[in-house]
């Protein structure tokens, strides 16, 4: 081909293949259309995270997946060009460029599905997608599509280094980012000066309960509890380390205390006297908020309490990792109401429980396209220790994976903290005293 003189030239133009029409039309057909659809699924999997994530880099890395499939729409119409007229030298290069990312995008996805092996309707898009690209990466690779390019290896460097940036994007915003924050919760419990009632041998003590949002980053409120007990005893001059111990074994592990273990008292026994909420699941601090809220309970001017004991525990999650459905969540479903059919289960069994459930979105929607649908479940009773769990079931399961939870938690960066404080009954009489 060096040698002009063996150059024959018998007419034609751009327009004209010595090939077979139907061959290179069908391909033509195939690669439009795979690219097309690689435009769409870009654009599904970016969308939401480039206008709703609540982070800088997330929305950015949905930005990115957006300007990827605007990528491949542009290979799309090069497409028609390559396999047409060929009027454009970068036509097949281009082309090229789409089909890597279409091939990088799927295997992500197929990778990240992997790990859970779930159903999900984007499964149906992305597999047949890889395996398009396989094919399509092979046919423009036999064609030595990039031989149109000016200078093909500064070429071959841009998309590398286009490659690594999106690596290295994902991986900040998917690992890095959602870690590096701090996430801190700080609780302040404490009794005020009680107050004696005029018509009833009661006394009235204030609780004041507070909670600050001292980390780097918002967190909802899942579940939260405050419980007020006062403990009794029977007191004795005489000690008796054996009782004391024998005591410590049956009380240890009862409840949410691990047993108390005291010389002089004996016959410990704490009894619940107020119970409730502090904040409410469904509700969110923001970096720097601030709740608190001031209850009064009553207890007995005769009441056999030595102490009188408040315990507070708050359940939340990072709100930069999950969007919780706060509106569905804030709903109370009462376990002992037969017309909760959903939620329904005899008091007789499982006591009198609220549930609360509300469906919960990854800020990753990588994540979404390759899982089920999770949902965030949260179990409170008076006095008792709440409960949370996050799994794919969409109906309340008491038999739900323990892994499954834990590993959700994780996820989802879940966490709890508590604080309590006790105060001496003789100071609440004391300050009750005209």
């Amino acid at each position: 081909m060096d040698d002009t003189a063996f150059i024959c030239w018998r007419g034609g133009d751009s327009g004209t293949w010595p090939d077979r029409p139907w061959r290179r039309r069908a391909t033509l057909v195939v690669m439009t259309v795979g690219l097309l659809a690689s435009m769409v699924l870009s654009a599904m999997v970016g969308w939401p995270d480039a206008a709703g994530a609540l982070t800088f880099a997330q929305r950015m890395t949905g930005v990115l997946f957006v300007l990827t499939g605007l990528v491949q729409g542009v290979a799309a119409a090069m497409a028609l060009d390559y396999w047409g007229r060929r009027q454009f030298r970068m036509s097949g290069a281009i082309v090229l460029l789409g089909v890597l990312i279409a091939l990088a995008t799927d295997s992500l996805l197929l990778f990240m599905w992997l790990e859970e092996m779930e159903y999900t309707p984007y499964l149906l898009m992305f597999l047949p997608l890889w395996c398009w690209s396989v094919w399509a990466l092979v046919v423009l690779v036999r064609e030595d599509c990039w031989k149109g390019v000016p200078r093909p290896k500064r070429f071959a460097a841009g998309v590398v280094v286009t490659a690594l940036l999106t690596g290295v994007s994902l991986a900040y915003s998917t690992m890095y980012q959602p870690t590096a924050a701090p996430m801190h919760l700080s609780l302040q419990a404490k009794f005020g000066a009680a107050r004696a009632d005029r018509q009833a041998p009661f006394l009235h003590v204030p609780l004041s309960l507070r909670m600050k949002n001292t980390g780097g980053i918002p967190v909802y409120i899942t579940n939260d509890i405050y419980t007020v007990r006062g403990r009794s005893a029977k007191y004795s001059e005489v000690p008796g380390s054996a009782e004391m111990l024998r005591e410590w074994r049956d009380t240890a592990g009862q409840g949410q205390a691990l047993g108390d273990a005291e010389r002089y008292a004996g016959g410990l026994k704490r009894t619940v006297i107020s119970s409730s909420h502090v904040y409410g699941p469904g509700k969110w601090l923001e970096v720097g908020q601030e709740y608190a809220v001031e209850r009064v309970f009553q207890i007995p001017r005769r009441a056999p309490f030595g102490t009188v004991a408040v315990n507070m525990q708050v359940f939340y999650m990072r709100k930069d990792r999950g969007k919780l459905d706060v509106d569905a969540f804030k709903t109370p479903h009462y376990t002992w109401r037969e017309s909760e059919a959903e939620y329904y289960c005899p008091w007789e069994r499982c006591g009198q429980q609220l549930v609360y459930s509300g469906s919960v979105r990854h800020n990753n929607n990588l994540v979404n396209v390759t899982r089920k649908p999770r949902f965030v479940w949260a179990v409170w009773e008076p006095g008792r220790l709440p409960y949370v769990s996050v799994s794919s079931l969409s109906r309340w399961d008491r038999k739900a994976s323990e892994t499954e939870v834990r590993r959700e938690l994780d996820r989802y960066g879940a966490a709890s903290v508590r604080a309590e404080a006790e105060v001496p009954v003789a100071e609440l009489l004391g300050s009750a005293e005209p």
